[in-house]
């Protein structure tokens, strides 16, 4: 699966750099998978993760920041699918949410 705010954060940084090959690569990429859309549930519990990581003193981002992290992991937690894993570079932060590991050390 593809989380919606995943595409979010590529799609922003190769537009930004005027990679529109990239970006259409992106497209077909997406259509290839099933793609997680961000729904109320999601954006809510994401809300909880980045209240509860701010209260216990580990951030995952700024507090002006709409800290994507907290997002991705709410999307995963949304889903309801008990042996669901976050595949990221990222697994530190993720990981303070939702399980998660580094996309190489997870086999499909």
């Amino acid at each position: 699966m593809i989380p919606e705010i995943a595409d979010y954060e590529v799609r922003r940084e190769l537009i930004r750099g005027g990679m529109l090959r990239s970006v259409s690569q992106l497209d077909q990429l997406a259509a290839s998978f099933t793609y997680l859309p961000l729904t109320t549930a999601a954006i809510r519990k994401a809300a909880e993760f980045w209240a509860q990581v701010r209260n216990r003193g580990l951030p995952t981002a700024g507090d002006p920041h709409l800290d994507c992290d907290a997002i991705l992991a709410a999307q995963a937690a949304t889903m309801n699918e008990p042996t669901a894993m976050v595949a990221t570079t990222n697994a530190l932060h993720i990981s303070r949410f939702f399980p998660a590991d580094h996309w190489l050390n997870i086999q499909p």
